[in-house]
């Protein structure tokens, strides 16, 4: 794992850390168990770069659920940058799905990380409660999601997401969900200024 104060990686070190991220998510997905070994392989680095950068699985695992969590907790600034803010929560809300079947395919791995007596616990989701506050309080702001949600109301009210499993047929699912959901945050909204639906992409 890695920390703020740590030096940043050069580039070729940083590609190789992203691709052996890449690889765990998909193998890990797919077989709980995967040897280390296996994985460095796919991802083309020596078994020595993998564990200088993950020194066992429980780093490895963690590192990459914090890292899709960061993901999508990274991706809400930019997208109100780009998108009127009504429009930014539904695109951030298909990206949180994203992670939630992310989550789902690692379950069996996270348990398996997290289960050692003294190991390490499982990240706080805290980046993407942030996140979604953020982004409910600039639709507040614009007068397009109803006053008063709180991040913890948002995650009670998406927590079918959680209950879905990563098979084919989820995604439909999903987007029904989160319409839902997004009918009853903007339900009672002020009617918003027109200049905040001129701004961005139109829905």
């Amino acid at each position: 794992m890695r920390h703020e104060k740590d030096p940043p990686l050069r580039s070729d070190a940083q590609r190789n850390r992203e691709r052996i991220l890449r690889i765990a998510l998909h193998e890990l997905t797919q077989r709980p168990d995967a040897p280390l070994s296996a994985i460095a392989k796919k991802a083309g680095v020596g078994q020595g770069t993998l564990y200088r950068n993950f020194p066992n699985r429980e780093t490895l695992v963690l590192e990459i659920y914090r890292h899709e969590m960061r993901q999508v907790a990274d991706s809400a600034p930019r997208l109100l940058q780009e998108f009127p803010p009504h429009r930014a929560l539904r695109i951030w809300m298909d990206r949180l799905a994203e992670f939630a079947m992310t989550k789902a395919g690692l379950a069996d791995a996270i348990r398996l990380a997290t289960s050692a007596p003294g190991g390490p616990t499982r990240p706080s989701p805290t980046p993407v409660t942030e996140a979604a506050e953020l982004l409910l309080r600039a639709g507040e702001e614009a007068g397009t999601i109803r006053p008063g949600v709180t991040a913890d109301d948002f995650v009670l009210a998406i927590a079918g997401l959680w209950q879905m499993t990563p098979e084919e047929g989820w995604r439909p699912r999903a987007t029904r969900l989160l319409d839902l959901v997004m009918d009853g945050l903007r339900a009672g909204a002020p009617r918003p200024h027109p200049l905040v639906e001129q701004r961005g992409h139109p829905d």
